[in-house]
């Protein structure tokens, strides 16, 4: 399909050079973009049949499918959870850094600054925050495999 052949082009040349494809929130493996790639995936397959599809906003399609049954509460769960956290994450960057960015902070002050407008309690590991993110997005990529790249639509 070719549009499976953009996405993977898209995959292998948009993330800017030295950007970590594991916390970078709109480019990287589960992140924003595999994410509305994949629910939009959907709404190709399906969006003559159902018409809650027929929509621009991804989350409430995402719902959507899941009430149509074009994919299961639980990978419509993990899609979810990782859009959410990398919005969040996205969001906490530009408040922390003044400016837009997608990357999530590799360490230090910066990152437990994202991670304190996340909500993370002070004095927690910043590594805590990473972690979460690659859980949350690896979930995430594992669904985007399954119903992108390997659904027959």
């Amino acid at each position: 399909m070719e549009i499976r052949r953009i996405k993977g082009r898209i995959d292998a040349e948009r993330l800017p050079r030295g950007a970590d494809p594991h916390t970078h929130t709109k480019l990287g493996r589960g992140g924003l973009s595999d994410v509305e790639w994949t629910v939009q995936l959907l709404q190709l397959w399906h969006g003559n049949q159902v018409p809650g599809l027929r929509i621009p906003s991804t989350l409430p399609a995402l719902r959507a499918a899941t009430e149509a049954e074009v994919i299961s509460p639980d990978d419509a769960a993990a899609l979810e959870a990782a859009w959410r956290l990398a919005s969040r994450a996205r969001d906490a960057i530009m408040l922390v850094r003044d400016k837009a960015d997608d990357q999530l902070p590799r360490g230090g002050r910066v990152l437990a600054a994202v991670g304190r407008v996340l909500g993370y309690q002070p004095g927690f590991e910043p590594g805590q925050l990473v972690d979460d993110y690659r859980r949350a997005t690896r979930r995430a990529r594992k669904v985007v495999e399954s119903v992108f790249y390997n659904s027959a639509g």
